[in-house]
């Protein structure tokens, strides 16, 4: 089967404290739990998946016990939401309740955008521009 403009696209990552990383992407950006699993077994891993229902992407943070790698972001490891306007106070006060940090990503996106880092450190940037492939 091709890939399509439909294809689901899965960006995982590692968390220390996957109820920290939950907090931020689920309370703070309002993303829904998708799903949420238990490791049951030696080499697996706590998982959850994080998402909007029907978006064509979801986040899966992995963690717990036996995580094999430990999160180790760059400057460069971007989420970019691309927003078409303004960024509503209300939801850059959640994130930062949430456990979010506001950090600067360069002149670029602070000027486009204001940018949080999660509690692993990964950066989110809420983008003022917006943005098609089409």
């Amino acid at each position: 089967m091709p890939l399509t403009a439909d294809t689901h696209v899965r960006l995982a990552r590692p968390s220390r404290d996957l109820a920290a990383a939950e907090r931020f992407w689920a309370d703070g950006l309002g993303l829904d739990v998708l799903y949420r699993g238990a490791a049951d077994g030696p080499g697996e891993h706590d998982l959850v998946m994080l998402g909007w229902p029907g978006a064509s992407w979801h986040l899966e943070l992995v963690g717990g016990a036996q995580l094999a790698v430990a999160p180790h972001p760059t400057a460069e490891d971007l989420f970019v939401l691309y927003l078409d306007g303004p960024v509503d106070d209300e939801l850059a006060g959640r994130l930062e309740r949430a456990g979010g940090t506001r950090v600067s990503a360069g002149p670029y996106w602070d000027r486009w955008g204001v940018t949080f880092a999660d509690p692993d450190g990964y950066r989110m940037v809420l983008c003022t521009r917006t943005w098609s492939n089409a």
